[in-house]
């Protein structure tokens, strides 16, 4: 039998999981908190991601992309 190497099998460390940063998602105007990203429109309450070509909803994948005269 042929000696196993030290990648075949056993556990991965895992690494933390970082913290979530909600506080970047929000804007104090006034006495008042307002939301920067928009909702999605498939699942209620759930913000969604705003990346340079495109908003994306993480919880159910529904993606909105963004036309070239509005990145401009």
């Amino acid at each position: 039998m042929a000696k196993k190497g030290k990648g075949s099998g056993g556990k991965k460390a895992r690494t933390p999981k970082k913290p979530t940063q909600i506080w970047k998602c929000y804007e104090v105007q006034g006495d008042k908190l307002v939301r920067k990203n928009p909702f999605s429109p498939k699942s209620k309450g759930d913000f969604m991601a705003v990346h340079k070509n495109r908003t994306v909803c993480g919880k159910t994948g529904y993606t909105e992309f963004k036309s070239k005269k509005q990145e401009e």
